[in-house]
């Protein structure tokens, strides 16, 4: 006759420790603790040449953001605290630059997934000429960002003879003399500016999820087609739940990115003279550079920085909770 497993009651009679829950946050293992040490130090050369590069230029815009500090009034300069913060904060100009680069940034981001998943798809079930749909598709990529805005604006500026303006017309999209880059112009704008991100950098995104692709395995896509599940169903519950780690840092990168846009917006709203569609990398340019104003110019960049900052932090703690749940760590 076997003996009967000890009721929860017994054990702890047995051994009071036994049961009891671990307090606050459970320790680490020996090995999460040597992988986190590794993860550390492959990090820190490049975190120290990082630091050493950009420690300054950051100090720097700090400092030049506490003070009040216009090249135009040089013996005008004085510590104003954050008063500088405040005149931003407070302007109606500011927050609907970062209403525009909300929406760039979302919306284009939001179409490379999408567009970028589809190409990394075909790159990744392409049998012929693998190697030539990845090069080729990547040639966007490799423009230059300046160039490839000036190529956009060439081809739907009406005013410097675009041809884009005319294939518009000829399918009712737009009327007779409109100019979609035309400085009345905010939602057309915006939409070339999204267009061209979108194509320039929809590789990019394909390339990252190409990565992830790799990492899913084709024996369960079978046995969940010798299971009956369709083809939406194994992608949606296989393919995606594995790509998830490889998704959230192709979004990090291109959210990043897209959120500090400047080249192809400054270009296509005429040297940031359209202030309509302006964002607030070109903000802090304009008030920078233009206008000559240290002060404000270097408290609109700390600020930018900040809300990359918020994003990257965003990014990565749902990036590692998603790896935790996969790898079974807590």
């Amino acid at each position: 006759m076997s003996t009967p497993a000890p009721t929860p009651a017994a054990a702890e009679a047995e051994d009071p420790g036994r049961l009891e829950a671990p307090k606050g946050k459970r320790k680490l293992s020996e090995r999460a603790r040597a992988e986190r040490k590794l993860g550390w130090l492959l990090c820190a050369p490049a975190a120290i040449v990082m630091l050493l590069v950009t420690a300054y230029p950051i100090g720097r815009a700090i400092w030049l953001s506490l003070q009040k500090s216009d090249l135009r009034f040089p013996d005008q300069s004085e510590f104003i605290g954050l008063s500088n913060y405040v005149t931003v904060l407070t302007s109606s100009l500011w927050w609907n630059d970062v209403k525009n680069t909300l929406i760039l940034t979302v919306v284009s981001v939001a179409i490379e997934l999408v567009l970028g998943m589809l190409l990394a798809l075909a790159m990744h079930r392409a049998i012929f000429g693998r190697g030539l749909i990845r090069t080729s598709s990547l040639i966007p990529y490799g423009i230059v960002t300046v160039v490839a805005a000036f190529a956009w604006r060439l081809a739907f500026a009406d005013a410097e003879g675009g041809f884009m303006p005319d294939v518009l017309r000829s399918v009712g999209l737009i009327g007779e003399g409109t100019d979609p880059l035309a400085q009345t112009s905010t939602i057309s704008t915006f939409v070339v500016a999204i267009l061209a991100e979108v194509w320039k950098t929809t590789p990019f995104m394909a390339l990252l999820l190409l990565a992830g692709l790799a990492l899913v395995s084709d024996e369960l896509h079978e046995a969940a087609k010798v299971d009956g599940a369709s083809t939406w169903q194994r992608f949606w519950r296989i393919t995606i739940p594995l790509m998830k780690p490889a998704i959230l840092v192709a979004l990090l990168f291109r959210t990043l990115d897209a959120f500090r846009i400047f080249d192809t917006v400054f270009i296509l709203s005429n040297n940031g003279s359209n202030r309509s569609v302006e964002t607030v990398s070109v903000l802090g340019y304009n008030t920078l550079l233009s206008r000559l104003n240290l002060g404000l110019g270097s408290a609109v960049s700390v600020l930018i920085f900040l809300s990359v900052v918020i994003i990257a932090a965003v990014f990565v703690k749902l990036l590692g909770a998603n790896l935790d749940q996969q790898t079974g760590k807590s």
